[in-house]
């Protein structure tokens, strides 16, 4: 099945969804990092909601998810970036201390932070942080858009190390156009019935039609999803660029070639003596 996010509403009705899959994405991201079971759990359902916001919120630009912890995890990081030919990008990465104990969301992220960023390509940047006091990722992000979006908003998250799922369903304000007014709890008991492997191994439009064959649905095109790494030579020459000539040049003398490695994709660049040129007049 293809990673694809899934728009839908519920015509004459006040209420929204997103319905995203991955699988091949997800795969490049746990391929290049050694990660226990449970880690790979939590990245693939970060994905899977960082996919969702992108499309509920309709952001041109990067949207970053960062749960931030004291414990012994540390960081697991999520981000969407959009307008990428073939459809929006994702990348992830995760840090935790060596033989890692926790297994449930309470006890890896207690004392943390769910933070979320939305940096658009025209537009001020915007940062929002919850405290991570509930028992899911999707709990979390709940609270999240109660407190920012103000919007009632409820998210189904799957992930099991080979795929990764989720659906969000979001309701919109009251108008004269919304015919149903029991379509939003309606919508969130038949939703509630979704299983795991439903979420992760139905086609979207199977799972749609077992969920809410007797509502009438506007389904959308679906928006195809990639695993991509924003991180580049010149990216990185620029960082290099920002430490300043003469440190620059101090490692340089102290190391030669100059490596540098992204901690998303593990992509190594080199630099040396003879790259001058590429890092700019600044140097000089």
């Amino acid at each position: 099945m293809p990673d694809q996010v899934q728009r839908f509403l519920f015509d004459q009705a006040a209420v929204r969804g997103e319905l995203v899959q991955l699988h091949a994405s997800y795969q490049e991201v746990l391929k290049r990092h050694d990660y226990p079971p449970v880690i790979e759990r939590y990245l693939g359902e970060m994905l899977a909601a960082a996919a969702l916001l992108t499309a509920t919120v309709k952001l041109e630009g990067t949207l970053t998810m960062e749960v931030r912890g004291s414990g012994e995890l540390k960081l697991l990081m999520a981000e969407c970036n959009t307008g990428a030919q073939g459809g929006d990008q994702l990348r992830a990465i995760a840090r935790f201390d060596a033989g890692l104990q926790g297994e449930t969301w309470n006890q890896l992220t207690a004392g943390g932070q769910l933070v979320i960023t939305l940096d658009p390509k025209d537009g001020q940047r915007y940062q929002g942080i919850v405290g991570l006091d509930q028992p899911s990722l999707a709990a979390s992000l709940e609270n999240y858009f109660a407190a920012s979006e103000q919007l009632p908003t409820h998210l189904w998250l799957a992930s099991n190390g080979q795929a990764a799922g989720g659906l969000l369903l979001q309701k919109l304000p009251d108008d004269a156009q919304n015919l149903d007014p029991d379509a939003w709890e309606r919508s969130i008991q038949l939703a509630s019935t979704v299983k795991e492997e439903e979420l992760l191994e139905l086609g979207q439009l199977e799972l749609l039609h077992r969920l809410y064959h007797e509502e009438q649905l506007r389904v959308f095109d679906p928006k195809p999803l990639a695993f991509g790494c924003t991180c580049s030579r010149e990216r990185l020459a620029n960082a290099l660029i920002a430490l300043g000539p003469q440190d620059l040049l101090t490692l340089l003398e102290e190391q030669s070639p100059l490596t540098t490695q992204c901690h998303f994709c593990n992509t190594e660049y080199h630099f040396t003596a003879a790259d001058w040129p590429e890092l700019g007049q600044k140097l000089h």
